[in-house]
Formats: C-alpha cells, sequence, structure tokens
C-alpha cells in the first residue's frame, strides 16, 4: 500500500502539528482511495478537539456538521485521520501507533501520525528507507508515517510518498 500527499496535504499537517504544538492534533484526510494506494488532498484539522500532552479526543459532533458539505464534493471523501505525537520533556514523540491508536482503526482507511520534536539539528527532507517521510522546518523536526489494516486485525505501515518537501 502507498500513500500520496498533496503539497495542501503535506502543509496542513505540518501546519496543524505545529499550531499546538506540545500537545497532540487530530483531524481527517481528504482525498480518495485506489486499488493499492491512498491520494490525499486535504488534511482538515479537527479546532474542537479536546487536546492533551498524550492524546486526542474529537467532539461526536464534528463529523456530523462536516459530512453535508463533504458530499457536495464527488470526488473528496474522508479516507482516514491523522494526530500527531509530541515531544514531552525529554521523551521524543514517535511515528507508531499506540495500543488506543490501533484499537480505533477501521479497515479501508489510512491513518497518518505526525511526530514532532524540538530541532536539535537542521534535516532535510527525504522518504525513507523505513517507509516514513521526515525533515525540519526552523524549530522543529516532523517524522511522518502511514498506517492501515490489512485485513481485520493486522496494522501494516504505508509507503509514504510526497514530492513537495525536497523543494521544501
Amino acid at each position: 500500500m502507498r500513500v500520496y500527499l498533496s503539497e495542501n496535504a503535506f502543509l496542513d499537517l505540518l501546519l496543524s502539528s505545529a499550531e499546538v504544538y506540545k500537545r497532540e492534533c487530530l483531524g481527517f484526510l481528504l482525498g480518495y482511495k485506489l486499488e493499492d494506494r491512498f491520494i490525499i488532498e486535504h488534511a482538515f484539522s479537527f479546532q474542537t478537539a479536546a487536546r492533551r500532552p498524550k492524546g486526542v479526543a474529537s467532539h461526536d459532533g464534528s463529523h456530523k456538521k462536516i459530512d453535508p458539505i463533504l458530499a457536495r464534493f464527488d470526488r473528496l471523501q474522508i479516507i482516514g485521520d491523522f494526530h500527531s505525537h509530541t515531544q514531552f520533556g525529554h521523551m521524543k514523540g514517535l511515528p507508531n501507533p499506540s495500543p488506543e491508536d490501533i484499537r480505533g482503526m477501521a479497515a479501508d482507511l489510512i491513518y497518518l501520525i505526525v511526530a514532532i520534536n524540538n530541532n536539535e539539528k537542521t534535516k532535510t527532507w527525504a522518504e525513507n528507507r523505513d517507509c516514513t517521510i521526515s525533515g525540519s522546518v526552523e524549530k522543529y523536526f516532523f517524522k511522518i508515517s502511514a498506517y492501515f489494516l490489512n485485513g481485520q486485525s493486522s496494522v501494516r505501515k504505508a509507503k509514504i510518498h510526497c514530492p513537495f518537501p525536497p523543494g521544501f
């Protein structure tokens, strides 16, 4: 499985994570799914999410409010969600799903985790061997991973492709 991030989605992920740094962000991924890949066009951050340093939850009504609007766009649909894992003290945020993250996954959707940490050394953006993308911007270091359910219970990592970051 592969995930393709548009420039808009990439920027949305970085801004959503940095805006609430030290607390987690949460949002929907908008785009479409093909047989062997997800195309992510936008990442819509929940403004009303209950944020904590080690967790985030959406309010139940958020989804219901935006569904009628999204229904007007034939090509875009909710194809998953994203959230951040942030640095907490000296513990680095990692782009790995927690047991709670895994319990919340559903089949046929994609889940992105944005690890955001203090930037200790400027790194250029790259697609990594571990199927992630990573790099730094100003005082933040980001590492983004993607996961999906293979079958009903097996969590698998998807390879992320993003043409935008190398020229960033």
